[in-house]
């Protein structure tokens, strides 16, 4: 088993709806002996309903803040696996402390996914709040404003195209445990 930075998650997966984070992680902390926790379920348990609903009936910022808490929470108290809603990324707030982990030896683990790939595993459907309306332009537009800050705050990206979320995981694995504990780059070093 490959040790948790001190202190913080063993790693973070980023990325946008449909590449696979939830699974991934729960695959990568079975694997691992550790917890998986997911910041959107955080979010719910928080609000007492779920995401969707805090959208309709509290807004987008406000959905945000419970976000960028229950990450900077996740980030100070998780030793396992975490896996950030897709737009977690775009809080201020959320990138310091994500650059801090990542400064501090933590694994910033971007999956990443194309459109064609995505559309079947999101299925586009009512509880993506923000893929309402055309949900393919929707999707394109959220990833071509995410996809820099994805990149940016990386430690690590892995392709999840036309792969299993066991081979992605297998990928994440072999990334994480050649690295020597030292020698994680951080996203300063990734530019």
């Amino acid at each position: 088993m490959v040790p948790a930075p001190a202190p913080g998650p063993r790693a973070v997966l980023v990325g946008p709806p449909g590449s696979g984070k939830s699974t991934v992680a729960q695959l990568l902390a079975r694997r691992w002996g550790l917890a998986h926790r997911d910041t959107d379920a955080d979010v719910e348990a928080t609000a007492g309903k779920p995401v969707a609903e805090i959208f309709v009936d509290d807004g987008e910022p406000a959905f945000r803040a419970l976000e960028r808490d229950a990450v900077t929470t996740a980030l100070a108290q998780h030793r396992g696996v975490l896996s950030l809603g897709g737009g977690a990324v775009l809080d201020a707030s959320v990138q310091d402390a994500l650059w801090a982990y990542a400064e501090g030896g933590g694994e910033v683990v971007f999956l990443d996914v194309t459109l064609a790939h995505a559309a079947p595993r999101v299925g586009f459907n009512r509880s993506r709040p923000l893929l309402l309306g055309n949900p393919r332009a929707q999707w394109q537009a959220l990833m071509t404003a995410r996809r820099p800050v994805y990149e940016r705050l990386a430690t690590r990206t892995v392709l999840t195209d036309a792969r299993t979320p066991a081979q992605v995981a297998d990928d994440v694995v072999r990334l994480l445990e050649a690295a020597a504990p030292d020698q994680h780059p951080t996203p300063q070093e990734q530019q």
